[in-house]
């Protein structure tokens, strides 16, 4: 009984462990991302607008991780109604979106932070990794469920 409960759990966390390394692999990659458009933004086409520059990197990045995530890290448990696990994945990226542009947000208004840097880092640095927390247990737990049968 102890062999088979220890069984069990080292497969759990087995599962996990591939799941969250598939899942910080796409982040990766979706930071790249999201830091390559939010830099271009800010000192580029929306110079001087730092939030709105950080919610369009925001949102290219979303695109890219929905993909990946849908077809990668999460594949096993992906819905067969994608508007609902779109609309779910979405949602919850608006909430990690919110989590971050309010980073720079408090870093531009509030602690007066005005180089490109410093709010790099506000967003892309502080307000990345409590957005990534929160969207890693949404993902998990709200957008990529197995649908349940109804009869």
């Amino acid at each position: 009984m102890l062999s088979d409960l220890w069984g069990r759990l080292t497969g759990m966390v087995s599962l996990l462990w591939r799941e969250v390394a598939k899942f910080g692999t796409v982040g990766a990659a979706a930071f790249v991302v999201d830091s390559l458009v939010f830099w271009w933004m800010m000192t580029g086409p929306l110079e001087g607008s730092n939030v709105k520059a950080k919610i369009v990197g925001g949102v290219v990045a979303t695109l890219f991780s929905w993909v990946a995530n849908r077809y990668w890290t999460f594949r096993e448990k992906r819905s067969s109604n994608k508007t609902r696990e779109l609309v779910m994945f979405l949602i919850m990226n608006a909430i990690g979106l919110g989590i971050q542009a309010g980073c720079v947000a408090i870093a531009q208004y509030l602690m007066g932070v005005t180089d490109p840097t410093g709010l790099f880092i506000a967003g892309n640095v502080i307000g990345l990794f409590f957005g990534t927390v929160f969207r890693y247990f949404a993902y998990r737990f709200w957008v990529f469920k197995e649908e349940l049968d109804v009869e």
